[in-house]
């Protein structure tokens, strides 16, 4: 006896459905919610200092929108306040930004697409964005999802801002610790970003020596010769390995 092929299809084993398919934005929030929710503080207490400095609370917004520069927004209000001239302005900004172009140097702008991606991408290179893009897992990530990513972060930044200017009037003088939610999220940043080095001792320890370096010899500028510093030792440590490479 034959069954009809409509009893066939029926008995026939249900094929497992494929399964669905992610968002790169909510994949993104995911990612980076642990370092937004570290940069929610430090927002809310620079917003509270542009109110408290004297400048209007819509300040903090256009700062976070178009400057978007963390510890240079924090050196920005007393200079603004102090009517420091443009030269000192530009000249402070370009000190304490220059760490950026080292960033650069190995920052996925490649796998970002289009022009106005790669724009935006390279105005909101900030340090959390390429803490969180330089791990191992992030190698696999798209380009919406990186672009997402540093987008949620701005709006992190920006909206605490505004928050802590809205809400400046409210927080006492004498509240401290604030300012060590910078510190606080980059010592994570860096445990994160050391786990993911798995077994590679020298390079951390290449960072170590190159802060301490740039501590004893140029305590002025020492965040950019530390990072002078361990862009050589990365550069003089691939080129020997190299040569022992072609020599073995």
């Amino acid at each position: 006896m034959t069954s009809s092929p409509a009893v066939a299809e029926r008995c026939r084993p249900a094929m497992p459905l494929p399964p669905p398919k992610r968002s790169a934005a909510r994949d993104a929030l995911h990612d980076c919610a642990s370092v937004g929710l570290g940069m929610i503080p430090l927002g809310l207490a620079f917003g509270a200092l542009v109110v408290q400095s004297g400048l209007d609370w819509w300040w903090a917004g256009l700062s976070a929108a178009l400057i978007y520069g963390g510890s240079f927004e924090f050196l920005l209000i007393g200079m603004v306040t102090a009517a420091a001239p443009l030269v000192s302005i530009a000249v402070a900004a370009f000190l304490v930004q220059g760490r950026h172009v080292f960033y650069a140097l190995s920052f996925p702008l490649d796998r970002v697409r289009g022009r106005l991606g790669k724009a935006y991408s390279t105005f909101a290179l900030t340090d959390e964005a390429y803490a969180l893009t330089a791990t191992e897992r992030s190698r696999s990530w798209s380009s919406p999802r990186i672009l997402w990513v540093q987008l949620f972060m701005h709006l992190y930044w920006a909206g605490s801002a505004v928050a802590g200017a809205l809400l400046g009037s409210l927080i006492p003088d004498g509240v401290t610790g604030l300012d060590f939610a910078l510190t606080a999220l980059f010592t994570v940043l860096a445990l994160d970003a050391i786990r993911d080095l798995r077994g590679d001792v020298p390079t951390p320890v290449l960072a170590l020596l190159s802060a301490l370096a740039a501590r004893m010899i140029f305590p002025g500028q020492m965040l950019l010769a530390a990072f002078a510093l361990f862009t050589a030792g990365l550069l003089a440590r691939h080129v020997a390995t190299g040569r022992n490479r072609r020599h073995a």
